[in-house]
Formats: structure tokens, C-alpha cells, sequence
């Protein structure tokens, strides 16, 4: 049996034309899958320190699609802007061999963007035209240009970082040149004016940090902003300060499990499990304040999405990406590579 090696460039040939409704769509199907407890296995993720990293190993197994396991390195020193490498392995359901080892440092923001362009879709009342985002990594990246591409409705487009740095000058040109329609600036945390005046115009706050300390107050944000929230994956980080995790109507999650033990903004404002309800359970229901009349409606005048990520949508999205590999004859195949004692 051979194994499938699918290198970063690989992946980014074969994801640059992905249409994002197909990657809303997907995890729509995941999430749907997650609420509705349908033939999934997804342990809670495990994390080893190294000496540079904390590794953290993720497995899942969704039946009739496969079995991965994602291993993603998230460095220690915030010094270190090297990225974060990930990579997942896929797993041939009948052998129980390895199929393919997938490049995911892409994916992952590919995935946890797919995801929160599926609740801004489910969550703002109107199209948005105005988006503010935190950071300037590769999920930053995958979140404005997923955003852009789902909703021709935005026009501006303001990214803001500690400093204005060569990754923020460097992430604005990729944008600008994919999206010249778009008026696109960056700003620097520091810069009070410009970045409340900028988060007080936003339909949609996306934040992607490793902070510790909410990024704005609460008062900044205008009644009727949707907030996207996937910086935070342990108790100890925070994006968004507790007031304005009270104002929302209702906690949306991508995993009620996970985000309890994990959603560092969710654990500091005292929620437990029933403040919180998933996604998934949104998905069949588009007009969710009709289809969901028990599920208690909080007096909140702004909608937030908590992701801390699923193991799921990481065997989802290599499933994917592997199929489309395979089609088009990308990759590098080690042929008999299960071979031997």
C-alpha cells in the first residue's frame, strides 16, 4: 500500500480555488454531525511540552469518512513568528495503515474560517460591509479572504496587529492583491482612536490571538456586531473582555464540550454548559430564533461564535483535500511504503 505526501504548496494548489460555499457547507455537515451525536468519535485533544512548543495531538473518526489525527506545534516564546506547524495523518479505514500525511498549517485556518463565515451567515441579521480583525497570521489571512469571498456585500476591511510589522505589511498585499475591490489598512493595537473608531464601525469583529488580556472593552462594539472568537484554546487566554461576553444573545460553540473546558473568555465570565449551545444545532434552522423556541433567548444586542476547534473538521477538511489531490494527481506518492516487517 502506498502513502500520500501532500506538501504545503500542494495543499495551497489545490485550496486556491476552493469555492468557500463548498468549505461552509463542510462544516455545516460537521457541526450538524457533532450536535446530533451521528457515528463520530472525537476524544478530547492531549498537549505534551517541548522545549520550544506545546504539542497538541487531536484525534477523531467520523464514520463514513475517515480517521486523522492532527498534531499541531503552538510555540512557547511570542517571539517566535514562525507559525504554527501542523500536520494530519489520515488513516485508510480498512487496513488501518496511514493513507496520507497532509501539510495542515493551512488547513487548520482554512477550517476554523469556514466555520465562522458559516455563523456569521447563521448569526448577523444583514449582510455585513465592514470587518475588523485581530492578528496577522494565517488565520487572520483565511478569515478576511473567506469573509470577503461569502459576502460581496463587504467593502472595508481594517486588520490590526501589535506592530506594523513586515508579516502585516506582507499579509495587506496578499489581501489587496486578491481583493482590489476592497479597501483594506492595518492598524497597530496602540493606536486608540483609529481602532475603536474602526471596532465601533464593524458588522463583523473576527479575533485570532494568543492574548491574555481582552484586546478592547466591551463599550467599543456596536449593538448588532457578530464577534467571531477562535484565539483561545485554555482558560488562561482571553480575546474579549466579560462584558461583552454578557451582551450577547445567546453563547454559540462550536463544541459545548470542548469550549467548557478550554474558552478561556467563556470559563472567566462564569458560563457553564447551558449558557452555551452549538452550532450545529443552527444549521438545519436558518431562522434559528423560529426553530429553536427552547433555548433561552438572552436580552443581548450582539451574537458571538466561540470556536476552540474540533478534531472533525480537521478529518473533514484532509478527507477533502486528499480526494481532490487524488483527482487531480497531486502529491508525492512513496509507493510500498507499508512494506516489510
Amino acid at each position: 500500500m502506498s502513502l500520500l505526501v501532500l506538501s504545503a504548496q500542494d495543499v495551497d494548489t489545490i485550496t486556491a480555488a476552493l469555492p468557500s460555499a463548498e468549505l461552509e457547507a463542510l462544516m455545516a455537515s460537521v457541526f450538524h454531525r457533532l450536535s446530533s451525536g451521528s457515528h463520530y468519535a472525537s476524544p478530547q485533544r492531549t498537549s505534551i511540552a517541548m522545549s520550544h512548543h506545546t504539542a497538541l495531538f487531536m484525534p477523531s473518526r467520523i464514520k463514513d469518512i475517515g480517521t486523522a489525527i492532527k498534531v499541531v506545534s503552538v510555540p512557547t516564546s511570542a517571539d517566535d513568528k514562525r507559525g504554527l506547524p501542523a500536520s494530519t495523518i489520515l488513516l485508510d479505514e480498512e487496513s488501518g495503515r496511514v493513507e496520507a500525511i497532509v501539510n495542515a498549517s493551512a488547513l487548520t485556518a482554512l477550517r476554523t474560517a469556514a466555520g465562522s463565515v458559516l455563523a456569521t451567515r447563521l448569526l448577523l441579521s444583514e449582510p455585513p460591509s465592514s470587518l475588523v480583525a485581530f492578528g496577522a497570521g494565517k488565520q487572520i489571512e483565511a478569515h478576511v479572504d473567506l469573509h470577503i469571498r461569502a459576502f460581496p456585500s463587504l467593502k472595508r476591511c481594517t486588520i490590526v496587529n501589535r506592530s506594523m510589522n513586515a508579516r502585516l505589511e506582507n499579509l495587506l498585499s496578499v489581501l489587496r492583491q486578491s481583493h482590489p475591490l476592497v479597501s483594506l489598512e492595518g492598524l497597530v493595537l496602540d493606536d486608540t482612536t483609529n481602532v475603536r473608531s474602526a471596532v465601533g464601525h464593524a458588522h463583523v469583529i473576527c479575533t485570532a490571538t494568543s492574548t491574555t488580556q481582552p484586546l478592547f472593552p466591551s463599550e467599543w462594539v456596536s449593538p448588532g456586531t457578530h464577534l467571531n472568537l477562535v484565539g483561545s484554546f485554555n482558560p488562561s487566554m482571553v480575546e474579549v473582555d466579560c462584558g461583552l461576553i454578557s451582551r450577547a444573545e445567546m453563547i454559540v460553540v462550536d463544541s459545548i464540550e470542548a469550549c467548557r473546558i478550554e474558552a478561556g473568555e467563556l470559563i472567566t465570565a462564569g458560563l457553564n454548559a447551558g449558557d452555551m449551545i452549538e452550532i450545529g444545532r443552527l444549521v438545519e434552522k436558518r431562522d434559528y430564533k423560529d426553530g429553536l423556541e427552547e433555548i433561552q433567548m438572552r436580552k443581548g444586542d450582539v451574537t458571538v461564535f466561540k470556536s476552540v476547534g474540533i478534531g472533525l473538521q480537521d478529518v473533514a477538511i484532509a478527507r477533502y483535500v486528499v480526494s481532490k489531490a487524488e483527482n487531480l494527481g497531486i502529491g508525492t506518492t512513496v509507493v510500498d511504503f507499508h512494506t516489510g516487517r
